[in-house]
Formats: C-alpha cells, structure tokens, sequence
C-alpha cells in the first residue's frame, strides 16, 4: 500500500466570488465571473505534473447568481463542497495539490487532512485578506468566507459536510494587508489568528519558522492565493492592493515551511487570466471557429 499517496485535485470552484466589477476590461460579467474556471485549467496545464492521480471536481457553468442565507450561490457551493469530500473521503490521499478556483477551494482538502491526520495539522494562509467573513457581512462572496469555514464558521448547509475544522492557534494568516473594513481587523482580534505583514517576511521567513515551532502540530496545509503578490511585478490575481510580496519571496516562504514541517496540501488559488480570457472571446468571433 502506498503510504505516501498524493493527489492533484482540479477544483475550478468560481461561485464562491462576486469579482466581476474588478475586471472592468472583460466586456462580459459572467465571462469575468466564470474566469476562475479557466485559471484552474490553466495552473493545470503551468503546474508541473509528477504523474500524480488528478482528480477534477465536477463544478456547475451555469449562471445563477443568487444570495441564500448571506452566501452568493450557497446551494451550488454546498453541493460542489460535498461531492468534493466525497471525492477525497473515497480515493483517500495523504497529500493533496490544489489547483483553483477561488480561495474556497481549499476548505474541504484541508479540512479533509485535519480529519485524515487527527488535528495535527496547521494552516499557513498566504494572502492579501484574512478571508474570516461571515454569512450577513456586507459581501456576500464565499471565497471571502474560506479562513472562517474551516474553523467550521459559517453556513451551516456548507460547514455541516466539513470532515473537521481548525482552531484559531492553527492558523497563520501570511502577507495580509487589506482587511477591507474595520470590523473584519476587529474580527481577527477576537478570534486570535495571527498574522504577517509583506514586510515581516519580505527579507527571511524566521517570523514564520518562530510561529511553526509553536503551532503544536508536526504537518502544514499552505494556501497560496495569487493576490498576495505584488501587483507591481505581476497581476496574477482579482486583487491589485499596492504592497504584497515578491514572487521570490512566496517561493522562498513555502520552501522554508516545507524544512520546518511536512506539507500535506497545497493550493494555488484565485488566479484570474484576464487577457486569456479576452483572447478566448475574440477567437469565438472568427470564421470557421464558430462553427
């Protein structure tokens, strides 16, 4: 029996954002809205395959935005959520590769490890925003929501099918800058997750090695949100907030927790390719193509 299984899960989940008035160049809304879907396909296609078992989770095209219970699309998230738990509760993997999809991606592999490895699993969160809102804030978009629901937070028709949730000196939130609105910074205080500014990582990763000595837990799951890089060496993501971090300084991060600890899931997520998908909309209009 492999003891080592590690798997690739596609999961182009983009219900989970409400980003299309930040991509004001893409003409059409729901082609913006959809644009994770094609960011999933392409990290599959960039992200070197070692010959892993790939896993697809099967995630709804159609339109139909609406807001249920204080979550965009709640009923279609709660279902793509589900069968992906089923998915890796049946092919039972040791370690997983995410490739998203909105941040929401990683709840259920991550929660899904915790389940696996009986809590002894911390999460290191790399990103532009703490993602700890709640079912009623202002915005409505699950994505949002991801930190919060796997500390089991949130919906209760999408945290019930949850395998197990993460306490809060679990968690480390990585290159946060942008709380968005004052309550959500209020929020963090109240549960207690620490977190790391551009700057405290932008020369070594030991703030983060200090925090993985203390986390109480010998296995790592990393979230790697694109919108934590700097928007002035790439626009790879949704988000443009002035002040993330370098690309080498991410790479060199994620290596650094990978000595510390064993990485058991890691997810890339909320990659937004803008000029592919305006690429893709001119070449529908052409002759032949369309047939």
């Amino acid at each position: 029996m492999n003891k080592n299984k590690v798997i690739r899960l596609i999961y182009p989940q983009w219900q989970g954002g409400d980003i299309a008035k930040w991509i004001p160049e893409i003409e059409n809304p729901d082609d913006a809205s959809r644009g994770y879907f094609l960011g999933a396909q392409l990290l599959d296609f960039l992200v070197p395959n070692k010959g892993q078992e790939t896993l697809t989770v099967p995630v709804s095209m159609d339109i139909k935005r609406k807001i249920q219970n204080g979550v965009l699309d709640r009923d279609i998230i709660a279902s793509q959520t589900e069968t992906a738990v089923n998915m890796l509760q049946s092919v039972d993997p040791d370690k997983i590769v995410v490739l998203g999809g909105e941040c929401s991606v990683s709840v259920a592999p991550f929660t899904y490890l915790a389940r696996k490895y009986n809590g002894d699993v911390a999460m290191v969160w790399l990103d532009a925003h703490p993602d700890i809102t709640l079912p009623g804030d202002v915005y409505a978009g699950y994505h949002a929501m991801a930190v919060t629901a796997c500390m089991g937070y949130g919906d209760e028709k999408i945290v019930s099918v949850l395998p197990a949730r993460f306490g809060p000196s679990k968690i480390l939130l990585v290159g946060l800058h942008d709380w968005e609105r004052d309550e959500i910074k209020e929020r963090q205080k109240q549960y207690g997750i620490k977190h790391l500014a551009p700057e405290d990582v932008a020369e070594n990763s030991d703030a983060v090695k200090d925090w993985l000595k203390t986390c109480g837990a010998s296995k790592v799951v990393v979230h790697f949100d694109m919108d934590v890089l700097d928007p002035a060496e790439i626009i790879a993501a949704v988000g443009t907030i002035p002040g993330g971090m370098k690309i080498s300084g991410v790479v060199r991060v994620i290596n650094d927790i990978a000595e510390e600890k064993e990485i058991v899931g890691l997810t890339i997520a909320e990659p937004m390719p803008r000029t592919a998908i305006r690429i893709k909309n001119m070449l529908s209009q052409l002759p032949l193509l369309m047939e």
